[in-house]
């Protein structure tokens, strides 16, 4: 039987009184993304301390989460950040991060986009062939990264897996190529990067794909970046933990390894972690509006709709649910949210405390890729976000969408 508010045993995530989420709600509105600030920290130094080395340079994937207030604390625990956008650039820039602390790792970008971060001076890993060669055309001469695909993934779904038969990367056999292209060029290949795909947990495949990128790297001289890639999970679901220690034990001694035999022995060693960084400290608040019953499945309406948390509805991902009421009594229900769509459901065959119109609810494990990928999807807004800092005072770091939002459309 699942205990009062179903929260995962393995995750260390925001914890919220009943008073206190009301209290939240009341004054910022509903649905709500809150975030801690401690926890947000802590997953920052333990980022840091995965390998003990100078060599070492955590990087935060920004995508997962490109609240600026959260980009700041990031910064401050001395994290670089990636980006693959300018407008993820721009957000990184107001953030605080010089051009030397962002890396452009590309995917299927414009020659606009190209020459709009190399005129910065950001480093870009270039993601094809045919991208490399039109960076080469318009930044002759410059350093430059190039992402390359191992052949095998990880991830908790199809959608993630960013390694193997999917769009990402160029081929490990294709060395020469990059090497004749950078030649055509005058380009100097300072680095290599490889991500093979979102949320490991067991992290044998991302260990391996790091051994397969260092043979690889061994063809390249002059290297000055190895860019490991992310993926690191956190437990969504289940008790278990990534084992940091563990991980970081097996990277150093491949990166050891490497260095005793490679000319640079200055190369620098990068990881992109953005979930394990922002997922946990944050929870999404909303309140139930309906129960009903429909064929035998009682289901709960709320505010909480796929254009507030993708997730569920894209990749069928489990978030654990918070119930913030005093009820005793369980019954098993489907959590649905409000838009027009029948596969707008946040959460199947939940055993849960019996909620009333009014209450409020929380998804856990909500800081990243929750905002980030909310939309205005039924002309719905977009909530606020909000932090709870370090002595316990929350502030607004964003504020709601008004109608203005999708009104103004010219």
């Amino acid at each position: 039987m699942a205990d009062k508010n179903n929260v995962t045993a393995g995750s260390e995530t925001i914890m919220l009184t009943n008073e206190k989420a009301a209290e939240l709600v009341n004054k910022y509105g509903s649905p709500l993304y809150v975030y801690d600030e401690k926890i947000l920290r802590k997953r920052c130094r333990e980022m840091k301390a995965l390998i003990d080395s100078p060599k070492y340079i955590p990087l935060y994937s920004a995508k997962a989460n490109t609240n600026i207030e959260l980009l700041k604390i990031i910064r401050e625990e001395g994290l670089n950040v990636d980006a693959m956008s300018e407008g993820e650039i721009l957000l990184e820039e107001k953030a605080g991060f010089t051009s030397d602390e962002i890396l452009m790792v590309t995917n299927n970008i414009s020659d606009e986009e190209i020459r709009f971060a190399g005129e910065r001076g950001i480093l870009m890993s270039c993601d094809s062939l045919s991208q490399l060669d039109r960076f080469g055309r318009i930044f002759p001469g410059r350093k430059v990264m190039v992402r390359v695909n191992p052949g095998m993934g990880a991830g908790h779904s199809d959608k993630v897996i960013t390694a193997g038969s999917c769009k990402f990367g160029v081929e490990y056999s294709k060395a020469d190529l990059i090497k004749q292209v950078a030649s055509k060029y005058d380009l100097k290949i300072v680095g290599l990067n490889q991500h093979v795909g979102s949320l490991f947990i067991n992290y044998n495949t991302f260990v391996e794909a790091c051994r397969m990128l260092l043979e690889l790297a061994k063809q390249f001289e002059g290297l000055e970046i190895i860019d490991f890639g992310g993926g690191f999970g956190v437990p969504y679901y289940g008790d278990k933990r990534l084992d940091m220690e563990g991980l970081g034990a097996e990277l150093k001694k491949l990166i050891y390894d490497f260095i005793n035999e490679y000319s640079n022995k200055d190369v620098k060693f990068l990881t992109e972690a953005g979930r394990y960084i922002s997922a946990e400290c944050g929870i999404l608040l909303g309140t139930v509006y309906s129960q009903k019953k429909v064929y035998g499945i009682k289901y709960i309406g709320t505010d909480l709709g796929f254009n507030v948390l993708i997730r569920p509805m894209l990749y069928d991902s489990y978030h654990d649910i918070q119930v913030f009421n005093n009820s005793e009594d369980y019954e098993t229900v489907n959590i649905v949210g409000n838009i027009c769509e029948s596969g707008d459901i946040l959460a199947h065959n939940r055993y849960l405390p019996i909620m009333l119109h009014g209450d409020i609810i929380g998804v856990k494990n909500a800081g990243a890729y929750g905002y980030s990928m909310a939309s205005n999807y039924n002309s719905r807004l977009r909530p606020a976000e909000v932090l709870i800092k370090e002595d316990g005072s929350d502030v607004l770091i964003r504020k709601r969408d008004d109608y203005s939002v999708i009104l103004n459309q010219l």
